[in-house]
């Protein structure tokens, strides 16, 4: 994870095409700009960071399963709950489902797991559409980099 630069998922662990699943890890560093604000002495990953690492796990699913055609971007995030808080060092496991796809959008649930204990989980909602232009190639070499083209392209 390199949260000031909102990299958050680190590799994807498995992914299924047929079901509409991925599974994806992420270790939280144990020192970021971050938490020197939140909060002086007592860091935690703030929840909003939390969503993000849910939508790019959710992100990463959409993809593969529109087979890199089109870009998905975030829209609404519903029903979402924090159970706990979320330290340096943490190793989460983040899980999304595809729910639907079609009329240009994308619906999701996602959830993070850290040492087998729920955190927070949501509904995630996004818009489909073709890529901006440039945005292609490094959401490519991103996917790549995390192993997500290797497990949509096996």
């Amino acid at each position: 994870m390199r949260l000031e630069y909102f990299e958050m998922i680190d590799s994807v662990v498995r992914l299924d095409r047929a079901a509409g699943r991925i599974e994806a890890r992420a270790l939280v560093p144990e020192a970021s700009p971050v938490f020197e604000g939140h909060f002086p002495g007592h860091p935690l990953v703030p929840g909003v960071l939390l969503t993000e690492t849910m939508a790019q796990a959710s992100g990463y699913l959409v993809l593969a399963h529109l087979d890199f055609a089109q870009m998905p971007f975030l829209m609404a995030v519903d029903k979402a709950r924090f159970r706990s808080f979320v330290g340096p060092g943490a190793a989460l496991d983040i899980a999304a489902s595809l729910e639907h796809d079609g009329s240009g959008y994308a619906v999701t649930k996602a959830s993070i797991r850290h040492e087998g204990k729920a955190l927070c989980d949501a509904e995630l909602r996004f818009r489909t559409m073709p890529f901006p232009a440039g945005l292609d190639a490094p959401m490519r070499e991103r996917a790549r980099r995390i192993g997500l083209l290797d497990a949509a392209h096996p």
